[in-house]
């Protein structure tokens, strides 16, 4: 008899499902320290990025293509319900076996399979997702909005934000580059360079923001010195604009990534970064670390031949 598979929530695994559940996941968050109450907005696993250390597994046909409010309304409710202190949730096979410093409801963060601020109706589902958190006594859980900062500069997302600027709410704003070339190559995109930075300033002149920036190898070469150096005046160039940030993440792939020319820096490669992020900016940093090695991506070795892919 082969023995029993152990389902405890994991740093190293976020599903983004969930029992039968559609829209909504907990997952064990090595960036908030706690659980974070996930909730997916692009179910069709659309998104305007195709980042090459992306967890998404975008190879397989989406079982869900439109986002229904009422039943996500009641997933919510009902995950939030399990994990209120006491809840019928902490005693199931995800959670029981967590450490006790784990054993919290850190946040609800809407991020999932794609964008979440292409969302048509940004705010109506904050509005309610919040309301939810609120009304079931999550007062100190946070609001996330995990984002690739292409959807800031939208106005219904800037009004979902305002909102949420009295609610506990928090952007992380990606980002990943200091150069318009890395940025396209790591981020697979060709949105403007440019107007992600411009959006990210211009949320941060309202709000304090966190950034959140991951780090690589590809084909077995981190980012070189000119291109952190890049990161760090852009950080710096955010900072003279007017933007308020009051934490960056440095971090690496700690899951399996799109590709297998993808792994993970070491601990003592994040940990330089910080260090001269914090000396350059004298912003608050923390480093996370991962320890995924090549030829673990889940679409395959490499994308589409790319020029820009560093040499072996």
């Amino acid at each position: 008899m082969e023995p029993p598979q152990d389902r405890t929530l994991s740093e190293a695994a976020h599903p983004r499902t969930f029992r039968a559940f559609t829209y909504v996941y907990p997952v064990l968050s090595r960036r908030s320290g706690g659980i974070s109450v996930g909730i997916n907005l692009n179910p069709d696993k659309a998104c305007n990025f195709d980042c090459i250390y992306c967890q998404v597994d975008r190879s397989k046909t989406p079982a869900e293509f439109f986002v229904g409010q009422p039943k996500l309304e009641a997933e919510l409710r009902a995950v939030l319900s399990g994990l209120r202190p006491g809840g019928a949730l902490w005693s199931e096979p995800e959670f029981a076996g967590l450490p006790h410093d784990k054993r919290i409801v850190t946040d609800i963060a809407f991020s999932g399979d794609g964008e979440p601020t292409t969302f048509k109706n940004f705010s109506a589902i904050v509005k309610a997702c919040t309301a939810i958190k609120e009304e079931l006594g999550f007062d100190t859980s946070k609001v996330v909005l995990i984002t690739n900062a292409t959807g800031l500069d939208r106005p219904d997302v800037k009004e979902g934000l305002r909102y949420l600027d009295a609610h506990r709410g928090e952007v992380w704003a990606k980002l990943d580059a200091g150069t318009a070339d890395y940025f396209r190559l790591v981020d697979g995109t060709d949105f403007p360079f440019e107007r992600v930075l411009a959006n990210i300033q211009a949320c941060g002149q309202e709000r304090s923001l966190v950034i959140q920036s991951c780090f690589m190898r590809l084909r077995g070469a981190g980012p070189s010195a000119d291109e952190f150096e890049a990161y760090l005046g852009r950080l710096e160039a955010l900072l003279a604009g007017g933007a308020q940030i009051h934490l960056v993440q440095i971090y690496t792939v700690a899951r399996p990534p799109a590709y297998g020319i993808v792994s993970s820096l070491n601990a003592q490669e994040i940990d330089a970064m910080a260090a001269k992020v914090r000396a350059r900016t004298a912003l608050r940093t923390c480093a996370y670390y991962g320890q995924v090695d090549e030829n673990q991506g889940l679409l395959g070795i490499e994308p589409a031949p790319n020029n820009m892919l560093p040499k072996s």
